[in-house]
């Protein structure tokens, strides 16, 4: 009897450990999150009456697709400094996703945060000497760059329908590009580039990740 309640012992502890790994492999997405549309909640997609870079695709769509494009390029997470500001080696950190998914749809971070940064340098505490091949690049300027020149949008996940594919959140010290993908709760996946051994550049993390500081959306 008492081998009995020994072994079933070993046999939930074991149970227990296993489950235990599964949750912190699953809540780092180290285990795939299965996905959901917008259309599995009932949720309009929304569409942008802007295409600035008149490609016949509009500004949220061709965000989207944008950030897509350049993933797909599996950048490696490093941080270097560029002289023409965008890298060029197949590097990058989390602020590229944004440029770069702006840049194909017509929005030039680098130029755009320079010209207000000039417009109004008191806005920018983080810059203490300018360098626009870098500014554009750094999450806090990125952070009064959108609360000044886009859409200000909730920052409660749970408000699912308010986050559609092409929007831009901001962590503390991340930025992101919200994904047209959800979670089983609908809550959006955000695409992402945070550190060397991300396994996927697409991930549920938009409840996980940590105090969220700014949700924007680049045009009406």
């Amino acid at each position: 009897m008492k081998q009995k309640v020994k072994t079933l012992i070993i046999v939930l502890t074991a149970g227990v450990g296993i489950f235990c790994l599964f949750c912190f492999l699953y809540r780092l997405n180290v285990i795939p999150h299965r996905s959901y549309t917008n259309a599995d909640f009932d949720i309009p997609h929304y569409t942008s009456s802007v295409d600035a870079d008149g490609d016949g695709i509009d500004d949220q769509t061709d965000i989207l697709q944008n950030v897509r494009t350049y993933i797909g390029t599996k950048p490696k997470y490093k941080s270097n400094y560029y002289q023409n500001g965008y890298p060029d080696d197949g590097c990058g950190v989390c602020t590229d996703v944004v440029a770069f998914g702006l840049l194909g749809a017509g929005y030039d971070l680098k130029e755009l945060v320079e010209a207000d940064y000039l417009a109004a340098p008191e806005a920018y505490p983080g810059i203490e000497e300018a360098d626009p091949a870098i500014d554009f690049r750094r999450v806090a300027n990125l952070k009064v760059y959108f609360a000044r020149n886009a859409i200000s949008l909730t920052t409660d996940v749970n408000d699912i329908a308010e986050w559609q594919g092409g929007d831009i959140v901001i962590f503390e010290k991340h930025i992101g590009v919200v994904s047209d993908k959800r979670n089983r709760k609908g809550i959006a996946f955000v695409i992402h580039h945070a550190n060397p051994w991300q396994r996927d550049y697409e991930e549920d993390i938009l409840e996980t990740w940590g105090d969220i500081v700014g949700h924007y959306r680049v045009s009406e």
